[in-house]
This record gives C-alpha cells, structure tokens and sequence, in this order.
C-alpha cells in the first residue's frame, strides 16, 4: 500500500527555517519523481519541487529556488525540503505527492506559518 506521510511543519518567523519530511512506504521509493506541493489560503495547490532520488534530479518552482533544497535518504525512505528564508507567502499547507502507475498518492499535508 502507497502511502506517503508529512511532517516537520510549524509557525516560524521570516527570515527563519523549517525542515520538512515525507515519509514514504509501499513502493520502490527511490526511482519515482517525489514531489511537494502547497496550498495557501484561498489559493489553488501549486507545485514547489520535485526530486528523483535515483538521479538526484531536482526542480523548483520559481519562487524557492535559492531557499528551498531537496535531499533523501534511501535508507529511511524520506524526502526532505529544507526550507530556508522563508517569507510571509511561504504560508500554505505543504503536501507530499507521488505518481506510482499511473495513480496520484497525497498525504495530509502540513501546516506552515510565516508570521512576525
């Protein structure tokens, strides 16, 4: 069973960091495109990054790059975004997706805020 789980999220101030995490289980972790998005109030659910562990292909949408950074660990089946320099319109519900023969997994998402 395909399951991806986030966690790491918080209230932080700008200017500050968070890491979060994507636990993954139930597929062949490493060879498909793991990827984060987020959805800020009010707002559609946009695209952040993605990571190929097995190339170690990365992308980021436009506004992250310079700040955000992907990384895994194959042994503990997890994607990490490193989030740094975060700013007020960082706030969103970050979620972790993959694509496993031709179906879309989601998990809960979590909760990060950029507040003063």
């Amino acid at each position: 069973q395909v399951q991806v789980v986030e966690s790491g999220g918080g209230l932080v101030q700008p200017g500050g960091s968070l890491r979060l995490s994507c636990a993954a289980s139930g597929f062949t972790f490493r060879i498909y495109p793991m990827k984060w998005y987020r959805q800020a109030p009010g707002k559609e659910r946009e695209w952040v990054a993605t990571i190929i562990s097995a190339t170690g292909s990365t992308s980021y949408t436009d506004s992250v790059k310079g700040r955000f950074t992907l990384s895994t660990d194959n042994a503990k089946n997890k994607v990490y975004l490193q989030m740094n320099s975060l700013k007020l319109e960082d706030t969103a519900v970050y979620y972790c997706n993959t694509r496993v023969q031709n179906a879309d997994y989601w998990g809960r998402g979590t909760q990060v805020t950029v507040s003063s």
